[in-house]
């Protein structure tokens, strides 16, 4: 499978029970520039793209001026990736891309916490509101974390169930379809 690019790591700023790192911005800054990229460069992989950040919008822009205000990390750094938990401060998003515009902008991850809820428009008007908010705020690309889940919004190996555009009932052997995967599919055929 051919890899176009990667993060450093998800949710730097966050300990989890699940599989977690902590990186401060200038950690990240030194281990891009003195590890990861010359090591993707020496082993042929530099057209690998390397997304930073890759957690909310409320301290974006500090994380992106910490790695890329370094021009010896910032030359492998491809964009800078962003979820949306905890705010809504689009406006984030055009700070880093006004200070850093030969930078890209990428949504890596979003979904409804706490279970599959079947049948509700709020989870519709989440996704609309936020896809909205931040192609405004000159986002390029938007990746939703789970696009299928089943009954219980799993498998997840710590119990961390979510909504998800499509819930698979396993056990019925049906489909359904959430107001997300109805928002996902406007935009999708226009943009």
């Amino acid at each position: 499978m051919p890899i176009w690019g990667i993060t450093i790591q998800n949710e730097p700023e966050a300990k989890q029970v699940w599989d977690s790192c902590l990186y401060t911005g200038e950690e990240e800054r030194d281990f891009i520039k003195n590890h990861l990229g010359p090591s993707l460069e020496k082993h042929g992989h530099g057209d690998v793209k390397i997304i930073i950040w890759d957690h909310n919008r409320d301290v974006i822009f500090d994380r992106a001026q910490a790695v890329l205000s370094d021009p010896e990390a910032a030359k492998y750094v491809w964009g800078t990736g962003v979820h949306w938990y905890v705010s809504e401060e689009f406006e984030n998003l055009s700070r880093v891309h006004h200070a850093f515009p030969d930078k890209h902008l990428i949504f890596t991850e979003g979904c409804i916490e706490g279970g599959p809820q079947p049948g509700e428009w709020h989870t519709g008007k989440r996704y609309g509101r936020n896809i909205i908010g931040d192609l405004n705020n000159h986002l390029e690309a938007w990746i939703d974390w789970n696009l299928v889940l089943n009954e219980e919004g799993g498998p997840n190996h710590v119990g961390n169930y979510c909504d998800a555009p499509v819930i698979m009932n396993t056990k019925k052997d049906e489909v359904h379809y959430n107001s997300s995967s109805y928002y996902i599919g406007h935009f999708s055929k226009f943009i």
